[in-house]
């Protein structure tokens, strides 16, 4: 069917772009009209559907950015920050929906992000889950009603391959405590620590990541104080979940205006 949202999948070879493409290749409700490599890659030219050892789907990997998402109505994005600044500013000039569950940016790359929101609609989340989503919610609700006698820490597990620590939903986690104490996590944010590092700050919010084997991703936020502790976990067994909250998305992003949304947005949590 014509009238489904077009979508491109950018990154289509990692994880989660292939997890995308066959979902989309599956979907009822949109349609895969384009797949983006980075320049060199090994399956540029090759039809995505062959390259992921599945039958012919005539969508080639294409490394050419400006034709693939002309055609599109959205982008669901997974790359690397430098690739996904480049992808932004393609996808507003198209006005396309951009998803964005790509991590690890800096201030500097979140005002480009802004810059180019003003042009079309872009969701972006450091994870797509609805459970992850609604343990920002709890965190953020947990920690407006503790006091500061109540330390907290933010564990997170990830595969191997992971290249950026603390992960984007941990950073999520801890900006949503830092919001319930009335403070910026750039305020409230310790150090990672290594050798002696003395007692932690009052009302201080702390990180730790684990990287190991195929673990999908695992986030805790533990509450501690005298003699009790909280701890709130949300554990991802597959994948597919993030690659379902993308589509999600990107869907719902179809009516929207220009600007910036998160994942609580597209769930209705806000």
């Amino acid at each position: 069917m014509v009238d489904k949202p077009g979508i491109v999948v950018t990154g289509a070879s990692g994880r989660m772009g292939q997890k995308l493409v066959r979902m989309l290749l599956q979907s009822d409700e949109a349609r895969l009209v384009g797949v983006l490599e980075r320049p060199g890659h090994g399956w540029l030219g090759r039809d995505i559907g062959e390259a992921m050892g599945l039958a012919p789907v005539g969508i080639m990997v294409s490394d050419q950015a400006v034709p693939v998402i002309a055609q599109a109505q959205a982008v669901i994005d997974f790359t690397t920050p430098m690739a996904t600044l480049a992808y932004a500013e393609l996808t507003a000039q198209a006005r396309a929906v951009h998803v964005i569950g790509t991590t690890g940016f800096d201030e500097e790359d979140l005002q480009q992000l802004t810059a180019s929101a003003r042009h079309a609609p872009i969701i972006r989340a450091g994870n797509m889950s609805l459970g992850v989503n609604l343990l920002v919610s709890l965190t953020r609700k947990v920690a407006a009603a503790l006091g500061e006698d109540w330390d907290i820490e933010i564990v997170e597990s990830h595969h191997r391959h992971k290249v950026d620590a603390p992960s984007g939903t941990a950073l999520m986690l801890g900006e949503a405590a830092a919001e319930g104490r009335g403070a910026t996590l750039g305020e409230l944010r310790t150090p990672a620590r290594d050798g002696i590092t003395g007692a932690r700050p009052t009302g201080s919010i702390g990180f730790a990541a684990i990287r190991g084997g195929d673990i999908v991703g695992e986030h805790d936020v533990i509450f501690a104080s005298q003699g009790e502790r909280l701890i709130l976990r949300h554990i991802a067994n597959d994948r597919a979940l993030f690659a379902r909250g993308a589509i999600r998305a990107a869907l719902w992003g179809q009516d929207k205006g220009p600007g910036e949304y998160d994942m609580a947005d597209v769930l209705g949590l806000n």
